[in-house]
């Protein structure tokens, strides 16, 4: 019989698609842990469908209470980053339900909505165990999909997937934002660009996304003079220390900007694009997102 840490992998991804936060996450997942040393593994027959129950009921538990907190954040939320492997092997669904774009437009279902929506759409899970999880009949559980279906379906941007060009394009972009070249920066935005960046109040960040390709650059270009990262570093507690370094990885299913100094993780950018051009920004600053992250 699979023991729970075989498990384990699959109990994190289920809790983080529904809750985009790997620290709710793990806590949840740990407090599966405590039920299931608990219960005779005898008397269960599936112990994979019962880890996800469980799992799954205390995600969405986590969420109704991590909705509250996060309507008092300050500036922009955005989820957790993730490490995942650049040739994830998961089904495309799978890979794609953790893609950030995609976890924002979450962010606006219901709890119920959303847990139906990842156990359905990532994980493919019937719709007679699902409705089992959130106590509801087969038939509202039904509905609860399709309403969630069409709402990302609204709501979720375009961009595209093909990584090589977003990795190529992340790349330009990384060269032009410490070069000071504003000019660059806007031969690779999109005239509408956005940014969207989260400091939690933890870290230096915009209050309010950002829009306009003059206006992105402008900003991304003050914060990497030395005056302007002086102030990130004296924001987020590390004063003084000059020992930057950029790298690329891969999070979230998408390639991503790490900036590390001290040997820490003090930014992360991820870039959606479409047409070829930069259509959004997504930069977190906020210590407490990134710290399980390693340097790049």
């Amino acid at each position: 019989m699979p023991s729970f840490e075989d498990q384990r992998p699959l109990l994190i991804g289920v809790a983080y698609r529904i809750l985009g936060s790997v620290a709710d996450a793990e806590d949840v997942v740990q407090e599966a842990w405590l039920r299931w040393s608990g219960v005779d593994e005898a008397t269960v027959d599936d112990p994979k469908a019962y880890l996800i129950r469980v799992t799954s009921r205390l995600a969405i538990d986590r969420l109704q209470w991590a909705k509250s907190r996060r309507e008092s954040y300050v500036g922009p939320w955005l989820p957790e980053p993730i490490a995942t492997e650049p040739d994830v092997a998961e089904h495309a669904e799978l890979a794609e339900s953790v893609e950030l774009a995609l976890l924002l437009v979450l962010e606006t279902l219901s709890p119920l909505e959303r847990a139906v929506f990842v156990l359905r759409e990532a994980f493919d899970l019937p719709f007679s165990e699902i409705a089992e999880i959130i106590g509801r009949a087969e038939p509202a559980t039904r509905q609860l999909a399709r309403r969630a279906r069409e709402h990302v379906r609204e709501r979720r941007p375009r961009f595209d997937v093909d990584r090589e060009e977003r990795r190529r394009i992340t790349e330009r972009f990384v060269n032009a934002s410490v070069n000071g070249d504003i000019d660059g920066l806007i031969e690779l935005f999109a005239s509408e660009v956005t940014m969207v960046s989260d400091g939690g109040g933890k870290a230096r960040a915009a209050l309010r996304a950002i829009t306009g390709a003059g206006n992105v650059s402008r900003w991304l270009v003050s914060v990497t003079t030395p005056a302007g990262m002086a102030s990130f570093m004296a924001s987020i507690g590390m004063a003084g220390i000059a020992d930057l370094s950029l790298g690329m990885t891969t999070l979230n299913n998408a390639p991503a900007m790490v900036v590390s100094a001290g040997g820490r993780v003090i930014t992360v950018v991820s870039l959606l694009v479409s047409d070829g051009k930069i259509d959004t920004i997504y930069l977190i600053a906020n210590p407490e997102k990134i710290a399980h992250l390693e340097p790049a």
